[in-house]
């Protein structure tokens, strides 16, 4: 079977290599032919993250390039759009592929129609592009749901097949932490520039603890100063790096804010920091409820009060960090690996025709 699959990042957009590059290797092993075709380059990711701006003919050479692909998907037995074709533009181009019999599978990690359309701070982009999302779901022959509030918004809008496919990791690339007795304890995020902001929204407590305990905080992926001094440390996301980051925290952390946005968002550092035998302190909002059993495998917390005093519990506690590091493994082994998943996207692919 040729595949084509439409994505909007290259392989270090972390929704792209997640929910399309991991299974490629997977795809091949079992004879497909995959053919990849990016939305944006290598070149706006990295300008992205350093907050550089990209120019305007850029951007319409990333639109005039999908637009030249999509000429060639009769090629293709099987098309795979990540999100949607065409990022601020009108679903034309989903309702033609719907005209032409071309059933193509849309795959969703995130609440896209929240955050650049409907709740958009913009009126008149808010106006005309209220629909577009549920369109681009409606007009698919099947929408891949990274969660179950990303599966309704997809019933809700007349699609016509829906499947649940959790973001997932190859846990065989993660080491299982083996030393819980650390008299430093290393408090770890990892995340990307926009998404830093939901630690610096627990900076006051971060800082209490840091002054309170034998605490570092290392931030993976965003180098912006949270100004709490020589106690943190910003260390640079590579791919190959990642895993080994991560293994030398002793508590990961996922804050977020409660908003229609963090509803869509699949819990992908929790499923990384257990996957390493983390016990972890997340804020309850959306899959993160999901993924965290309480008092299991770590804690869910709403306020400032109960990140400090969860936080707390696990820097003092070695047994329990042990305990809820363990019991996390296991849940990610179980649920969020992507040997036990891969059988879900194959099914999607044998029967969507």
């Amino acid at each position: 079977m040729k595949i084509l699959y439409l994505t909007k990042y290259s392989r270090n957009g972390a929704s792209s290599r997640l929910r399309s590059y991991q299974y490629f290797p997977i795809l091949e092993a079992n004879g497909h032919s995959v053919t990849v075709s990016p939305f944006f380059d290598e070149e706006y990711l990295s300008n992205l993250y350093s907050g550089k701006k990209i120019a305007r003919l850029k951007f319409l050479k990333f639109y005039l390039n999908r637009f030249l692909t999509l000429f060639s998907i009769y090629k293709y037995n099987r098309i795979v759009i990540e999100k949607e074709l065409f990022p601020y533009f009108f679903s034309w181009f989903e309702k033609i592929l719907h005209w032409f019999k071309v059933k193509y599978i849309v795959d969703f990690d995130d609440a896209i129609f929240n955050h650049n359309y409907d709740y958009n701070r913009s009126k008149l982009m808010s106006f005309f592009f209220k629909n577009k999302i549920k369109n681009v779901m409606k007009y698919s022959g099947c929408v891949v749901a990274g969660n179950s509030y990303l599966a309704e918004k997809a019933r809700e809008s007349g699609a016509r097949k829906i499947v649940i496919l959790p973001t997932v990791i190859n846990i065989d690339v993660y080491k299982v932490k083996d030393n819980y007795d650390n008299s430093k304890i290393i408090i770890g995020w990892i995340g990307s520039p926009s998404t830093f902001k939901y630690v610096v929204n627990i900076k006051s407590v971060l800082l209490k603890l840091l002054d309170l305990y034998h605490v570092e905080l290392h931030i993976v992926g965003a180098n912006q100063d949270l100004g709490l001094g020589s106690k943190v440390k910003y260390l640079k996301w590579t791919e190959d790096s990642e895993v080994a980051l991560i293994s030398n925290f002793d508590i990961g952390i996922m804050p977020l804010e409660n908003t229609p946005w963090e509803l869509g968002k699949c819990a992908y550092k929790l499923i990384q920091y257990m996957g390493c035998g983390l016990p972890v302190v997340a804020s309850s909002v959306g899959m993160n409820k999901e993924v965290v059993d309480e008092n299991i495998n770590g804690f869910l917390v709403e306020t400032e009060e109960q990140w400090f005093e969860k936080l707390s519990i696990l820097i003092e506690n070695n047994i329990l960090r042990k305990e809820f590091g363990n019991k996390g493994r296991i849940k990610i082994e179980s649920d969020y690996d992507i040997q036990k998943k891969h059988n879900v996207l194959l099914s999607i692919l044998a029967n969507e025709s």
